[in-house]
C-alpha cells in the first residue's frame, strides 16, 4: 500500500457495480486516506462514507436516463454541495461519465477557493462515438486512466495527462482460466446485467429461452443467475414464475460459476470481457429502448458492442441486439456452441486476445493508486 505523509481526503464516485469493484481495489492499495463519496458495498467495506445509494446512478441508455433526470439532477446538486463542504484534495470518478462531468463542471463553477484535482478512470469510447469527446475530457479532467494503450493518443493530443493501466478485470482471473476438461454438468450462466433497467428487459428473454430449450430436449442443463445487491430481490421474485427455476448466487461467487460454465448468455457489458478473459463460450444479448437502439445505429462507428469483438475486429462472440435478441435466435446460437469444432475455434480465438488485456504483470488498481498518490 502507498501512504500519504499527512492524511488526505479523496472524494471517489462509482455509479455501477463494476466501478464499485474497481474503486474498492484502488482504495485497498492506499492507506492513511479518508474516503468519502458515492459507492456500493465493495467500496463501503474499504471504508467509504457513501453519500447515497449507488443504485441511483445505475442507468444506461439515452432515453432511459431521461426517465430518471429528476433524480439525477437532485443527486448532482447533493454531490456538489457535499464536495464543497468536505473540501477533498482529489476527486476520483470511475466511469459514469455523464454524472462525473456534470459534478466536476458544477464544482469548478461554485468553488470559491483552491480547486481539488480531478481524476477519471475509464476512458470514453471515443473511437466508437466520436473523437470530439476527447477534447471535452481534456477540458474537464486533470488526469485520465485508460485500460488500453491504443486509447492514449486520442487524449494526449489535447494535452490531457493520460495513463494506460491495463484492464482491471484481469486481476484475480488467472486462476479461473478455463483451461480444463469439460465437466459432466452442463451449466448455463444467465447474466442479465447489473442495472435494474437491463434486468427487467432481459429476464423475460431468459425465461422464454429456458422454456424453449426444455421443449427442444435440452432439459439436462443447469441454469444459474449471479445477482448484484441492487437487483437480487427483484430477480428472486421474478423467477418464482419460471417453470424451470435457476439457481441464484451472489456476484462475489460469479468467477467460480464462470469457471464451470458450459455456455453463458449475458448482457453486453463488463461481464462479456470477464468471460472472454476466462475463455468461456458466450452469447451476448441486449435490449434497450427502441429510440436508443436507432440512435446508436446512427452514431456508433463500430461493428460490435462486446469488447473482445472490438479489440480483435471480428465477431468472436455472437451478438444479438435489439429486435434480434429473441429466444429462437439465442437457442440457435446455443445449439452451435454445443458443436465441438465451433466451441474449440471460439476458445482459440479468445486465447489469442489474452495479450490485449494486461500490461505485463502489473496490477491495474495498484498502478492507479500509486500514480494518484505520486
Amino acid at each position: 500500500m502507498t501512504n500519504f505523509n499527512n492524511q488526505k481526503k479523496i472524494f471517489i464516485i462509482a455509479g455501477e457495480v463494476s466501478g464499485d469493484v474497481l474503486g474498492a481495489k484502488i482504495m485497498h492499495e492506499m492507506s492513511g486516506i479518508e474516503f468519502v463519496g458515492i459507492g456500493g458495498i465493495n467500496m463501503c467495506k474499504e471504508g467509504l462514507r457513501s453519500l447515497f445509494p449507488m443504485s441511483d446512478l445505475s442507468v444506461m441508455g439515452i432515453f432511459e436516463v431521461l426517465g430518471h433526470v429528476k433524480t439525477l439532477t437532485k443527486r448532482i446538486k447533493q454531490t456538489v454541495d457535499f464536495i464543497l463542504k468536505e473540501k477533498p484534495d482529489i476527486i476520483l470518478t470511475i466511469d459514469s461519465p455523464g454524472f462525473a462531468k456534470s459534478v466536476v463542471k458544477q464544482v469548478k463553477k461554485r468553488c470559491d477557493s483552491d480547486l481539488p484535482l480531478f481524476y477519471h478512470v475509464v476512458a470514453p469510447q471515443v473511437w466508437a462515438w466520436g473523437k470530439w469527446r476527447a477534447k471535452k475530457y481534456a477540458k474537464t479532467f486533470d488526469k485520465l486512466y485508460t485500460f488500453f494503450d491504443f486509447e492514449v493518443p486520442y487524449f494526449t493530443k489535447y494535452g490531457l495527462d493520460t495513463v494506460a493501466v491495463g484492464h482491471p478485470i484481469v486481476e484475480g482471473l488467472s486462476e479461473y482460466k478455463a483451461n480444463k476438461a469439460e465437466t459432466k454438468e452442463k451449466i448455463i450462466a444467465l447474466v442479465p446485467g447489473s442495472r435494474m433497467n437491463e434486468v427487467k428487459k432481459l429476464l423475460p428473454l431468459f425465461k422464454k429461452t429456458v422454456d424453449m430449450l426444455n421443449v427442444c430436449g435440452y432439459d439436462n442443463y443447469k441454469f444459474v443467475i449471479p445477482t448484484v445487491e441492487t437487483t437480487d430481490s427483484y430477480v428472486k421474485q421474478e423467477i418464482q414464475n419460471w417453470k424451470t427455476k435457476p439457481e441464484i448466487i451472489s456476484a462475489n461467487k460469479r468467477y467460480d460459476l464462470y469457471a464451470n460454465t458450459y455456455i453463458a448468455i449475458v448482457a453486453s457489458g463488463t461481464v462479456s470481457a470477464e468471460l472472454a478473459i476466462m475463455h468461456i463460450p458466450t452469447i451476448v444479448v441486449y435490449k434497450m429502448n427502441l429510440l436508443t437502439v436507432l440512435l446508436g445505429h446512427i452514431l456508433l462507428k463500430i461493428k460490435w458492442v462486446s469488447l473482445v469483438n472490438i479489440l480483435m475486429n471480428k465477431p468472436i462472440y455472437p451478438e444479438l441486439l435489439g429486435h434480434n435478441a429473441t429466444p429462437c435466435n439465442v437457442v440457435n446460437c446455443l445449439q452451435q456452441l454445443t458443436l465441438p469444432a465451433y466451441r474449440k475455434q471460439m476458445i482459440e480465438d479468445l486465447k489469442s486476445a489474452d495479450s490485449l488485456w494486461q500490461r505485463g504483470n502489473k496490477n491495474p488498481s495498484k498502478i492507479i493508486a500509486d500514480d494518484i498518490l505520486r
